[in-house]
């Protein structure tokens, strides 16, 4: 099978990059060699200017001109489609999208879409995410079309702090039972499905004890079905 390469904006971070790799390799287990898996060309630049202090704080450099250039040297190096597995830097999708001629695999709308789909039963949608993708309503915008309401965790210092412990120390217990504990929270709110939308929580998704009453949804692996659909294109 010819397959269409397609480019990963990386680094954001490297942890995130490398489970999207991992999950594009999990997601065709009838391989019988190489040549059956996706084609990627992987930019993997950790020193993206912080989305975080940007977006929140205020005082960080603008990621969007590191981010562009990225997107365009993908292009220029044979990528025939764009993804990237932060759900943060998402915000700065419109700029790549007018930069380049290619498809930009936008893993935001493309979760609201699929979002879309599972009817009045996610009308109440909880969303384990970045502050900053509370605070620039990444989500929000596209669901309230759809008629979702969506339901975050009251305490965004704490779910910051997950995000940088697991940045510094990797996936642990301690972060992964919090995050859960948050997720339990949500649902007694009535958001009995929830968006895992920041790519350091999909680490610890995998830590999770089971519970049937909650159903997660991971952002990043709807972009790995999209990534492998168009791939195969």
């Amino acid at each position: 099978m010819n397959l269409k390469p397609v480019g990963i904006l990386g680094g954001m971070g490297p942890e995130a990059t490398i489970l999207l790799q991992k999950k594009l390799l999990q997601a065709i287990p009838k391989a019988v060699d190489d040549g059956d898996h996706i084609p990627l060309l992987i930019d993997m630049n950790p020193q993206v200017p912080s989305r975080i202090a940007h977006l929140i704080d205020r005082t960080g450099e603008d990621p969007t001109p590191t981010i562009v250039k990225m997107a365009k040297r993908l292009e220029d190096s044979g990528a025939l489609a764009l993804a990237m597995p932060c759900n943060t830097a998402h915000y700065y999708s419109t700029a790549i999208k007018n930069a380049v001629s290619i498809p930009f695999l936008d893993m935001v709308l493309l979760s609201c879409a699929h979002v879309g789909k599972l009817g009045p039963k996610a009308e109440r949608l909880g969303i384990l995410a970045s502050p900053a993708v509370h605070h620039t309503k990444l989500f929000e915008r596209p669901l309230s079309s759809l008629g979702n309401k969506t339901i975050w965790p009251h305490n965004k210092e704490q779910m910051l702090k997950i995000i940088q412990h697991v940045k510094q120390f990797g996936p642990t217990n301690e972060s992964a039972k919090a995050l859960q504990n948050i997720s339990l929270q949500l649902a007694d709110h009535g958001a009995t499905i929830q968006l895992i939308a920041c790519s350091e929580f999909s680490i610890l998704k995998t830590m999770f004890k089971k519970n049937r009453k909650i159903l997660l949804i991971d952002t990043l692996d709807i972009l790995v079905k999209r990534i492998i659909q168009i791939a195969r294109d």
